[in-house]
């Protein structure tokens, strides 16, 4: 017998408050048993002004039954309990924090598996078997267990929201249908859901379509990302090997240039040895002939004197006479004029061929990109080393220092012409054209014009051809007595600032900024210049005031 109670199932045997076997089992008037103590707890604190019921198939009873031990269940228990029988397991966990738990049980409870919109309570599965098992409970809405399905209740009405008002847009119960939206535009929420779900599905269909529009647009951007990186480093390959193979042909033309030139030094050397070896005979000769002459200028001898004065007194025309009027020629300074000129021609398209790869070319704002320093050791990153070119110097001007510092002379120097030489104008450029971004700083003293022109600058014309500041090709602070003047393309700004014999230069070729600075314990702004340039810039000075005047630019370290 006991074989074939185990066979049954644990269900039958639970009490379906407490889901435990049964305890003193008792069997109410509908024919549900359960425990005495749960269905007493059950009904106790249950509301004593409505009659009792039953907790599975929700019977009434008036009166309240009389509970009486049910002996053949006790019986039946004891039996299973001999053989063995475990307490049945609940079919579901325990309710945690976050779950939804059964309003039904008592001590720990289950998880609920349904809410049901009717009775507005959660269920466990063993608490809800009645409502699939009692014709009257069938009928009820079960919905998915949620601690919010309680928010599918009218707060005025307290019935179930079935109908949906698109007038207010919002879920209302048949009685606010017939109160506050009567004459509104209704419908049940399964109208609406279906209606919405449509929309819904449209809306889904857009976004797959977009999505799928996306996707596209994602994998030719990644693809194009890989054209980039494919073409850049190709591009860096390429221009790796074409500068490789300029550089070999600049060492190459370097090395033949060095070659001509020594070798032009070994011929003139020799020329002009072969020469002085001539000078050289000649004046030992003259030196032979004088000597004699002196003899014969002491001898008594008239008839020896006039025998031998024809042949001493004769003296050859010197072939070389005219070397003591020349001046020693400029041998190679055609050759240095030559490579000072391909220099600047190469930096010249150096620097247009690299414009057309700057931010510029790509509609990138270099001005939004770069800004320009704060401070002196912001504007220290772009210092740049400048010497004076010796060739431009006007023949007054004196440069020492490594050729970093110029002063007016009261009488001209010893310096031959030369094409580039500023030939009227106290002035003179650097040797170093400015591209990109650079800042040097000079110390002046007397009257001194602080420059940046083009190397195409008049050398021999006017004024306004050749000084600084007076045409379009040249930008200069003059500084004098204390106080600053900009000049430019002849026109005049006076510029007022802090006194200092120390002025820094910023430029941005690219952004068209040029910037002079007053240099003491502070850095102030003279003044700034935004245009655009065409040319790499050199540095220069113009000294127009009186001997001793003095520019020299610094050395930054």
């Amino acid at each position: 017998m006991a074989q074939q109670v185990i066979q049954l199932d644990r269900e039958k045997l639970s009490c379906s408050i407490c889901l435990d076997l049964l305890k003193e089992p008792v069997t109410i008037p509908c024919g549900h048993s359960y425990c005495m103590g749960c269905i007493k707890n059950y009904w106790d604190n249950g509301d004593q002004t409505k009659t009792h019921s039953c907790p599975q198939c929700r019977q009434s009873f008036t009166p309240r039954p009389a509970l009486v031990k049910n002996t053949m269940f006790a019986d039946l228990v004891e039996e299973l309990e001999k053989v063995g029988l475990q307490p049945a397991s609940p079919c579901h966990s325990y309710a945690g924090p976050g779950d939804v738990a059964c309003d039904f049980c008592t001590g720990r409870r289950l998880k609920a598996f349904k809410s049901c919109l009717v009775c507005l309570a959660s269920y466990c599965e063993q608490h809800l078997q009645p409502h699939y098992d009692v014709a009257p409970l069938k009928k009820h809405t079960l919905v998915e267990a949620s601690s919010k399905f309680k928010e599918n209740i009218c707060s005025r009405h307290d019935e179930v929201m079935k109908i949906f008002c698109r007038t207010d847009q919002r879920c209302i119960c048949y009685l606010c249908s017939m109160d506050e939206h009567k004459d509104h535009d209704t419908v049940s929420v399964v109208a609406e859901r279906a209606e919405k779900q449509m929309e819904l599905g449209v809306s889904r269909q857009k976004i797959q379509r977009r999505l799928q529009r996306l996707k596209k647009d994602v994998n030719m951007l990644e693809e194009e990302v890989e054209a980039i990186n494919f073409s850049a480093d190709k591009a860096v390959s390429d221009c790796e090997k074409i500068f490789t193979g300029l550089i070999h042909l600049i060492e190459q033309r370097r090395f033949e240039v060095k070659q001509q030139i020594r070798s032009q030094q070994k011929t003139e050397v020799s020329r002009v040895k072969e020469r002085e070896e001539k000078l050289e005979q000649e004046i030992i000769e003259l030196r032979r002939k004088d000597s004699a002459l002196a003899k014969l200028t002491h001898t008594e001898d008239h008839l020896h004197f006039l025998k031998n004065y024809p042949s001493l007194s004769h003296l050859s025309e010197s072939t070389d006479l005219s070397i003591s009027n020349q001046k020693s020629k400029p041998y190679f300074e055609d050759v240095t004029a030559a490579v000072s000129k391909t220099r600047d021609k190469l930096q010249a398209v150096l620097s247009e061929e690299c414009e057309r790869v700057s931010p510029k070319s790509t509609g990138v704002d270099v001005l939004l990109q770069h800004q320009e320093p704060k401070t002196r050791a912001g504007f220290w990153i772009y210092a740049c080393q400048i010497n004076l070119d010796p060739v431009t110097a006007n023949t007054f001007l004196s440069l020492s220092r490594n050729n970093r510092k110029v002063t007016l002379m009261q009488e001209e120097q010893m310096f031959y012409f030369h094409p580039e030489n500023f030939f009227k104008w106290w002035q003179v450029l650097s040797a170093q054209g400015l591209t990109g971004r650079c800042y040097w700083e000079v110390k002046w003293c007397g009257k001194v014009l602080i420059a940046v022109a083009y190397k195409d600058i008049g050398r021999a014309g006017t004024r306004k051809e050749c000084g600084f500041g007076n045409n379009d090709k040249s930008w200069a602070l003059e500084c004098h007595n204390g106080s600053y003047e900009f000049r430019h393309d002849n026109k005049s700004t006076p510029i007022s600032g802090p006194w200092c014999s120390r002025v820094g230069v910023y430029l941005d070729h690219r952004a068209g900024i040029l910037s002079f600075y007053s240099i003491s314990e502070t850095m102030t702004l003279l003044h700034r210049v935004q245009t655009t340039f065409t040319q790499p810039l050199y540095p220069g000075f113009w000294l127009p005031g009186t001997a001793g005047d003095s520019a020299e630019l610094c050395l930054l370290k």
